[in-house]
C-alpha cells in the first residue's frame, strides 16, 4: 500500500509499505493492505512504517491519519524522523506540551476536561523522549 507522511514544512516520506503503526488518540493501530477506510487523530508518539524489510520510525506530535483504498496518508502537526531527532527538537516539543497544560490549568473552570487532555499530551511527550533516547524535562503538573 502507498504511505505518505506530510508535515506543514514538507513531505517526510512517500513509499510502498507493508504496514504502518499509528499512535492514535483512541489507541495504537496497525494498518495493513485492505484495511477498512478510517480517519483517526494522532497523539504524540512513534509512527512506524515497515517497507522493503526496513522499519522507518518518525516522531509525531499530533495530526490525522487517513486510511483509504489507495493506502495511508498521515498529516502530522509536527513530524521528525527518529534518526534526525535532536535534544533541541525534543525540548521544543515538550515546551509546547507544557505550555498547553499551563494554559489549560488557567481556564479549567470553563473546560474541566481540557486539563486532563493537556496532562495526557504532556505525559505522551515524556514517553516519546524516553523512546527516542532523549531526556525530557520533568513536567510541572
Amino acid at each position: 500500500m502507498q504511505f505518505e507522511l506530510v508535515s506543514p514544512e514538507r513531505r517526510l516520506a512517500s513509499m510502498d509499505a507493508a504496514s504502518v503503526q499509528i499512535p492514535g488518540t483512541d489507541g495504537d493501530m496497525t494498518v495493513m493492505t485492505d484495511h477498512a477506510p478510517t480517519i483517526t487523530t494522532l497523539r504524540p508518539g512513534m509512527l512506524r512504517v515497515e517497507a522493503g524489510g526496513t522499519t522507518h520510525e518518525y516522531v509525531v506530535t499530533g495530526g490525522f491519519a487517513e486510511i483509504g483504498a489507495n493506502g495511508v496518508s498521515v498529516l502530522a502537526e509536527r513530524a521528525v524522523a527518529k534518526s534526525d531527532m535532536t535534544q533541541d527538537q525534543m525540548d521544543a516539543m515538550f515546551d509546547d506540551a507544557q505550555d498547553a497544560y499551563n494554559r489549560a490549568k488557567e481556564i479549567r473552570a470553563t473546560e474541566p476536561g481540557l486539563v486532563d487532555d493537556a496532562a495526557k499530551l504532556l505525559a505522551d511527550m515524556v514517553a516519546v523522549g524516553s523512546e527516542v533516547g532523549l531526556s525530557s524535562k520533568q513536567p510541572n503538573l
